[in-house]
């Protein structure tokens, strides 16, 4: 990764923008304008090296701010000059215009000024005499355009010399970067990660990069590069330089105010004016060095984050010791005022002193990152804590929480199995069920321990009974309470395993009870689980429905840990199983599975369910990227219990491209990837395989799936039964359509209809039954049910000698060629083969093209046309040119 070489790739349209403004008929030239780091001065040198020998080009640069050296760009062409030139401004002035042409010895002469904001007075009237005298042309670079000289601005504003204004990159372009530099595919969330880091910058992009792969945290895991774990940036590559830079432009202050937000990360404005004159921190949110939030609080953070990184680890520890007390509001007594960004950015301060954290802070700083989607820091407030300490049996559980996020089951049932007897005692009756609903949820993922979560429950149950009656006894709002977490509890493991049927009646009537004593939040939690339930069930308006009205109450309760994400995942789940595959892609963006200081810690279930959702729709070609992106996320980390659903979704994908070999691989590899994992997840897997085998050709591969299409139809779940049946009936019986219509007689919405009206079709062998069933499954965008009803349409249609059917089922399945290469039915009936002649004299013909047109257009006679037609007409069963159209 060379010098520069990132950036050419980012800026090289930017370049032919001013190269083009530059050789405008009336142009003096043009100014470059944007942030720092933006690339100007790499695009203004790219520009003029595409012009090559033609043109002379002379390079300056300006002394720098608060510097007034006459001359100062011009300083080694002044040497030049002989000592008769340097008599006064005047004799300056034409010497050196007769320098420069000299120089170009009839070229065009183009001078390139690096910080041109800087420019002292007496170099500006010189280039402005070269500007006027048609001497030169320029190319400037600056921040602004208000940076510039006046007579510069003038000329900017009279038209006389153009801006070309370079925006930081966006976030495709980052990626797009990414991928062209690094040769291989990027995952979206770690273009999106490093795109927000570097602030689009794509100097910065490569120097963050470069230290990343350097220390062995940004690797190639199969074909995708990957983190393993969360960038930290230590300063030990070009990025130290280029911050170094930066902050030896800056005055002390300024310095101090980057130092103190560096180890906060965020203030609040209020607490920082009281620090620092309201006039340093406008100019510093002037210039893009600070960003100001527009939230109720107006929190203050670095304008980029890589500095902070940097700079925090130039510091001594007695020197952020230092600034930590200069902070008002950091003071122990104060902490209970703080909010939990504040909170969490206090505990990094603390951690990055070397300095203890109270029990009761770093239990808070624990629950904050939890609740923030950030583990890794969780882990380390919470394992501040000593088993004699109050908060140790709280702390303990906010570790298993953590452990959970990065799906180590096994660590989060050890935390919480190192809670002794004695303290679960001695907790009070809602702590208890809040222990035991945490044990409940990693027993759930733990083979060898799931199924004794009944059992756990029951007895759980029985203890409440035994808080009443204790001494103190516990409060009836106590027991109520604890009894709710139990049932939610048991909600969510019997989603968990997939058991709906016994959910039902107690999970409606605790997500639509009313009343003074109701616990909202239970009947939230409780609602979103019967949402999916009802889903599976197959009552899909039904779930919808709910989902809508979930939707709409969630902003008053953002503040309830994980209550967002639950319900997005859920929601993708409703959304995919009815058939609006679309809209789960966009419910992922509401998924709260960020994290708050570091990795996106879910950005490989959110690329692993994006790649799902277009394999279920048919569109392999598009679910490749997000799954490979997955597979290498889920590969380099101990968190397994996805990984055969993303090799299975990816064995479906490639059998949908006609990718046999790498549909073989990625079976393999499934099969060979056995591990505990919720239903949903385990069901999914199982499809994706069975359809991958389906697709390759494997015979029993449909007698698996309508297995498990018996299997969900005894178990209720009627909407999985019809998914799986509708899979398993590409070549099915006259049976197996009657159960795929009884299935969907049970079921509601679009993708119960679909599977009725394929069920019926294919048992009648009805053209247009198909044709019908081909056009709904066009307006749900399935391609590949799309192009399987589309073949059998034109199978019956052929079979039926309805030439117009026949012509509009072949003519979608043309339109479906490059989404569906791999058609799941091959039509049987193809029809007589044509010649190549004519199958050429037929398009035409069926195009409108008269006969004599085509004799001259082939160069036959039209007798030889009409003979070819004859043949063409007797082959494939038509009598006018109109039923040509789609046949050929």
């Amino acid at each position: 990764m060379t010098g520069h070489r990132w950036s050419v790739l980012a800026r090289a349209a930017d370049a032919d923008r001013v190269r083009m403004a530059l050789l405008a008929d009336d142009s003096m030239g043009v100014i470059i304008t944007g942030d720092r780091g933006v690339g100007k001065s790499l695009v203004g040198r790219t520009a003029l090296a595409g012009f090559g020998p033609d043109v002379h080009t002379l390079q300056l640069r300006t002394s720098g701010p608060g510097t007034a050296t006459p001359y100062g760009c011009l300083a080694f062409t002044l040497a030049r000059l002989p000592q008769s030139s340097l008599g006064s401004p005047t004799a300056i002035l034409h010497g050196i215009t007769s320098l420069i042409r000299e120089d170009a010895a009839g070229r065009t002469c183009v001078i390139f000024l690096d910080n041109a904001g800087a420019l002292d007075e007496p170099s500006t009237g010189v280039l402005l005499n070269l500007l006027q005298t048609g001497t030169a042309r320029l190319v400037a670079t600056a921040q602004r355009t208000t940076d510039l000289p006046p007579d510069f601005y003038w000329l900017l504003t009279s038209g006389q010399l153009a801006e070309v204004r370079l925006a930081n990159l966006t976030e495709v372009e980052t990626l797009d970067v990414l991928q062209t530099a690094l040769g291989h595919r990027v995952s979206s969330a770690l273009g999106s990660q490093l795109h927000q880091l570097v602030g689009g910058s794509p100097t910065l992009l490569q120097a963050v990069v470069s230290e990343q792969i350097e220390r062995g945290n940004l690797v190639l895991s199969g074909s995708v590069w990957t983190l393993l774990d969360e960038v930290v940036l230590d300063g030990r590559t070009a990025l130290e330089d280029i911050v170094r830079a930066r902050y030896a432009r800056e005055n002390p202050v300024a310095r101090e105010v980057i130092e103190v937000l560096s180890c906060a990360r965020t203030l609040p404005l209020s607490r920082l004016a009281r620090m620092y004159s309201p006039g340093i921190i406008a100019d510093m949110e002037d210039s893009g060095q600070i960003l100001v939030d527009r939230t109720e609080q107006h929190l203050v953070s670095l304008g980029d984050h890589y500095l902070g990184d940097i700079v925090r680890n130039w510091l001594s520890v007695e020197r952020r010791l230092e600034l930590r007390d200069k902070v008002p509001g950091h003071l122990e007594h104060e902490l209970g005022e703080l909010t939990v960004e504040d909170l969490l950015a206090y505990a990094a301060w603390t951690h990055d002193c070397e300095a203890p954290l109270a029990p009761p802070h770093a239990l808070a700083a624990a629950s904050a990152a939890v609740k923030l989607f950030d583990p890794k820091f969780a882990l380390k407030c919470a394992g501040s804590l000593h088993p004699r300490d109050p908060e140790w049996a709280e702390g303990q559980l906010q570790k298993a929480a953590a452990y959970l996020q990065l799906g180590l089951p096994l660590q989060a049932m050890s935390a919480l199995d190192d809670i002794s007897e004695r303290q679960i005692r001695d907790l009070p009756a809602e702590a208890f069920a809040d222990i035991t609903a945490a044990k409940a949820d990693c027993m759930s993922w733990l083979e060898d321990r799931a199924g004794k979560v009944p059992e756990l429950i029951r007895q759980a149950r029985m203890r409440l009974h035994d808080f009443s009656i204790s001494e103190p006894p516990a409060t009836p709002d106590e027991l109520t309470r604890a009894t709710l977490c139990l049932d939610l509890c048991e909600y969510s493991y019997l989603s968990f395993i997939g058991d709906y049927e016994p959910l039902m009646e107690r999970l409606g009537a605790a997500a639509s009870a009313s009343g003074n004593g109701v616990d909202p939040v239970h009947r939230l939690r409780s609602a979103i689980i019967l949402m999916e339930a009802l889903c599976m069930t197959g009552k899909e308006l039904e779930a919808r429905t709910l989902m809508r009205e979930i939707g709409g109450q969630l902003s008053e309760w953002s503040n309830v840990p994980r209550i967002r994400e639950n319900f997005a995942w859920r929601s993708f789940n409703v959304l995919l199983l009815s058939g609006h595959w679309r809209q789960s892609i966009d419910m992922l963006k509401d998924a709260s599975g960020r994290a708050g200081h570091g990795l996106h810690s879910g950005s490989a279930a959110t690329d692993l369910a994006v790649g799902l959702a277009y394999v279920y729709a048919g569109r392999g070609y598009m679910a490749l990227d997000p799954l490979l992106a997955a597979i290498a996320q889920l590969e380099v980390r101990s968190s397994l219990q996805s990984l055969r659903q993303a090799y299975a979704a990816t064995a479906f994908a490639y059998a949908q491209t006609g990718n046999s070999m790498q549909a073989s691989v990625y079976l393999d590899r499934a099969r060979s990837t056995d591990v505990p994992a919720r239903f949903m997840i385990r069901s999914s897997a199982d499809f994706c395989m069975d359809m991958a085998s389906r697709w390759l050709g494997d015979p029993e591969a449909k007698d698996r799936l309508v297995r498990s299409a018996e299997m969900h139809f005894r178990a209720g779940r009627y909407t999985l039964a019809g998914i799986f049946m509708l899979g398993a009936t590409v070549n099915g019986t006259a049976k197996d359509f009657h159960f795929l219509e009884d299935i969907a007689t049970r079921r509601q919405g679009p993708l119960a209809e679909l599977s009725s009206i394929i069920a019926i079709g294919s048992r009648k062998k009805d053209a247009g039954t198909m044709l019908a069933a081909a056009h709904l499954a066009a307006s749900l965008e399935l391609d590949a049910v799309q192009a399987r009803c589309a073949a059998l349409a034109f199978d019956f249609a052929k079979a039926a000698g309805l030439s117009a059917s026949a012509s509009a089922a072949h003519t979608m399945l043309e339109s479906l060629a490059e989404s569906v290469p791999a058609l799941p039915v091959i039509p049987r009936n193809k029809g007589p083969l044509l010649t190549d002649r004519e199958r050429q004299i037929a398009t035409l013909a069926g195009n409108g093209v008269s006969n004599k047109d085509i004799a001259l257009e082939v160069g036959i006679s039209v007798r030889t046309v009409e003979g070819h037609l004859y043949q063409v007409f007797t082959k494939l069963g038509v009598s006018s040119r109109s039923d040509l159209l789609g046949l050929i």
